[in-house]
């Protein structure tokens, strides 16, 4: 399986938001359930973006995984919890890998990089929503996650189409 360089709040460069933004893209096109629906265009997804990354660094932090060729392969936002109370935790957002580099195993790079990082900054849970009828759940339950919950129907991908929002949790292990 290729290794990825995994970057935790890399400078957010023009060049790098339109490659993310492009990633986002190509993910929401090929099905992905990040926020949302087919068919989009990166203009679609710009202003989002913009929201999202202002955040990175600060607040929330950007891990991007890169690959041989220094091209984003995937990446997530580790969410703050928005309370001192939920410090100990953070959201995972927006886990996406570009459809190219599907079935090579980036996903779960990326989320073991995730752990990995938010053990190292004293995060003890990490938390999740997923959009139901798309069996990612399954993947998130073979790293570890374990549903906590679910609304029904709180999804509206179309209308007659509802989906469950699913939340997962991991809570980790503390660094050796």
């Amino acid at each position: 399986m290729p290794e990825l360089r995994f970057v935790t709040d890399p400078e957010l460069t023009p060049e790098l938001i339109d490659e993310l933004v492009s990633c986002w893209t190509d993910v929401s096109n090929a099905g992905g359930s990040v926020g949302f629906v087919p068919p989009v265009t990166a203009s679609d997804i710009q202003a989002t973006a913009d929201d999202a990354f202002a955040r990175c660094g600060d607040l929330d932090h950007l891990l991007v995984g890169f690959d041989a060729d220094g091209r984003v392969a995937c990446w997530l936002i580790l969410g703050d919890a928005g309370s001192w109370l939920r410090a100990h935790w953070r959201w995972v957002l927006r886990v996406m890998v570009h459809p190219k580099h599907q079935g090579r195993g980036y996903g779960a790079q990326l989320m073991r990089a995730a752990a990995d990082v938010s053990r190292a900054m004293g995060v003890e849970a990490l938390h999740l929503t997923v959009r139901g009828g798309t069996g990612t759940e399954r993947f998130y339950t073979g790293l570890g996650y374990t549903e906590v919950g679910r609304i029904p129907r709180a999804i509206r991908v179309a209308p007659g189409d509802d989906r469950d929002e699913i939340y997962m949790v991991s809570h980790l292990s503390p660094l050796p």
